[in-house]
């Protein structure tokens, strides 16, 4: 069971989230309608995992987004996911950037349609994941000039679908090729972008990832 804290203004998706979550054994500890009541709810139970809305009181611009990045920076590793009714890859880079560390997750409010994903999701920041909107990932490789050159570009498309939060099974299936393929892809890739193999497989994968996101 995850203990969360949730922020959202709307009063009526906000419970609808809680309902959804309670559904699947998790906890929602606190549930707030502006930034300021998100940091002290943070503050006061200290969750597995934190979900916000971008856009809040009193400004409606990225006041959740900004309390997400300073909480980020109060509790490094605090796992956080941000629910955006757009695609803004602003926004994304900015959480991206909050922390060297994952549990970080950036999803478009229409996910929450497909429950199972979105639980998923939810599960694997609070793991220590990184769960990245496959539309912001294609957005942000677009606006790029071959952002990792050492990387070839099959290397690159795995890399691309390990942002999206896949599995190495899901992997294997998208591009329709044996998991020990996929798994010697991203083995190059742990060795091309020099992370240590000392540490986790699951931290140099979000290492990789946010080294892509960002680079």
């Amino acid at each position: 069971m995850l203990r969360i804290v949730l922020a959202d203004d709307a009063v009526l998706p906000r419970e609808g989230l809680v309902a959804l979550l309670d559904r699947f054994g998790h906890r929602v500890v606190a549930s707030v309608g502006d930034s300021a009541t998100l940091a002290t709810a943070v503050a006061e139970h200290r969750p597995d995992v934190v979900i916000t809305d971008v856009r809040m009181p009193p400004t409606f611009t990225d006041e959740g987004l900004r309390t997400a990045v300073a909480l980020r920076a109060e509790q490094p590793g605090l796992p956080v996911l941000v629910l955006s009714q757009y695609v803004a890859t602003a926004y994304a880079a900015k959480l991206l950037e909050s922390t060297d560390s994952g549990g970080v997750g950036y999803l478009l409010k229409d996910r929450v349609l497909d429950v199972g994903d979105f639980v998923e999701g939810v599960e694997r920041v609070a793991a220590g994941g990184c769960v990245i909107e496959p539309e912001v990932v294609r957005q942000l490789i677009t606006r790029r000039n071959d952002p990792l050159g050492r990387l070839t570009p099959r290397e690159r498309e795995v890399l691309a679908l390990m942002a999206e939060g896949r599995s190495n099974a899901a992997i294997t299936k998208r591009l329709t090729v044996s998991e020990k393929v996929v798994g010697k892809h991203i083995n190059a890739i742990f060795t091309k972008l020099d992370l240590p193999a000392d540490s986790t497989e699951d931290h140099r994968r979000v290492r990789a990832v946010l080294a892509y996101l960002r680079a």
